[in-house]
């Protein structure tokens, strides 16, 4: 029936065969006769290991919920490339992601 699929597509698009997709925008992507699944552990391993952040504990609150925010008196600089870069990396897993939007967002 894939290939009929397939054949199909190509028949009416104009397509080329690049082998079975098994990863795409950040998802893991795998075929079964039963079903398509999704997966983003990579994704998220990856972000880990780009941020240094492998050994942070994981929480049931993504919020911090006793952190008090104060001014920065020394004025300390921020590498806000790296900044962009991890707020720009987790609002795409957040929006890819329906769970964790609305624990982020609640």
């Amino acid at each position: 029936m894939c290939e009929e699929f397939v054949a199909a597509m190509q028949g009416e698009f104009e397509m080329s065969m690049m082998g079975e997709l098994t990863y795409f925008l950040g998802l893991q992507v795998k075929q079964l006769k039963h079903g398509t699944f999704l997966s983003q552990s990579t994704y998220c391993f990856d972000l880990l290991k780009k941020f240094k952040m492998e050994d942070c504990k994981e929480t049931a609150t993504p919020i911090a919920t006793n952190c008090l925010m104060d001014a920065d008196e020394a004025r300390n600089q921020v590498d806000s490339t790296k900044y962009r870069g991890l707020i720009g990396s987790l609002l795409y897993l957040t929006a890819s992601r329906l769970n964790i939007q609305f624990g982020v967002c609640l």
